[in-house]
């Protein structure tokens, strides 16, 4: 008899513990009561608020709240914007070809098959493998994907996507051909609608904004419900 309520009682905690690492992998799911979060202000078009996973990119996540805190993102602009692709800012010089990480040196990628650039992902840009700096830009395109343009990308890029992925490739749309080549550390929970009016502003032969797209600021605080 003990050994069979034992047996329940590690069947029940190992499903609790499976549900448990199930949600906290939710990359699309609300934020938790007191997880860290940041407000992107964007001047004249409004904020766009992003939770991190700090347990899948911690330096990625660090670096980008640090400098937040720091002020260093204040009055950058988006200097790179693709109507249906993703937004980019980040870089001091406004270029896309300036910044520096919190360390001073690149840090390096941070890849989970847990986290997907789905639309809404915020990523690291880079200029190759394990280049991170300052700059990052959020995934915009509604783009959706069925199995077999995933399979194609599969083929032609060499990566594989599990199930969750493929199925929230065909809800929600995103970039897979960004899959392992970008750190995803972040995921927009409110203010796509921001997103979607910043990518459609008008823009020269180069993506740079003809009117510069400026950030005011970047919140950093604790998630209340």
């Amino acid at each position: 008899m003990k050994k069979t309520l034992s047996l329940i009682l590690i069947l029940v905690i190992g499903i609790t513990l499976l549900g448990g690492c199930s949600k906290k992998a939710d990359q699309l799911s609300e934020p938790k009561k007191g997880e860290t979060v940041a407000e992107i202000v964007i001047k004249d078009y409004g904020s766009i608020f992003v939770k991190f996973f700090n347990d899948v990119a911690p330096k990625a996540v660090e670096n980008f709240t640090t400098h937040a805190k720091d002020g260093y993102y204040n009055g950058l602009t988006f200097h790179r914007v693709i109507n249906d692709f993703m937004i980019q800012g980040g870089d001091p010089t406004g270029t896309g070809a300036g910044g520096e990480s919190i360390w001073g040196d690149n840090f390096e990628d941070e890849f989970s098959d847990k986290l997907q650039p789905y639309r809404g992902a915020l990523c690291m840009a880079n200029s190759g493998p394990n280049t991170n700096g300052s700059q990052f830009f959020i995934v915009q395109t509604k783009q959706t994907y069925g199995q077999d343009m995933l399979t194609q990308v599969e083929q032609q890029y060499g990566v594989k996507f599990n199930e969750e992925a493929v199925s929230k490739y065909s809800e929600v749309g995103g970039t897979p051909w960004l899959y392992q080549k970008h750190t995803v550390f972040g995921q927009v929970y409110d203010g796509l609608d921001v997103l979607d009016t910043v990518a459609a502003v008008e823009v020269d032969g180069e993506d740079k904004p003809v009117k510069d797209v400026i950030i005011e600021k970047i919140n950093v605080f604790k998630y209340k419900e």
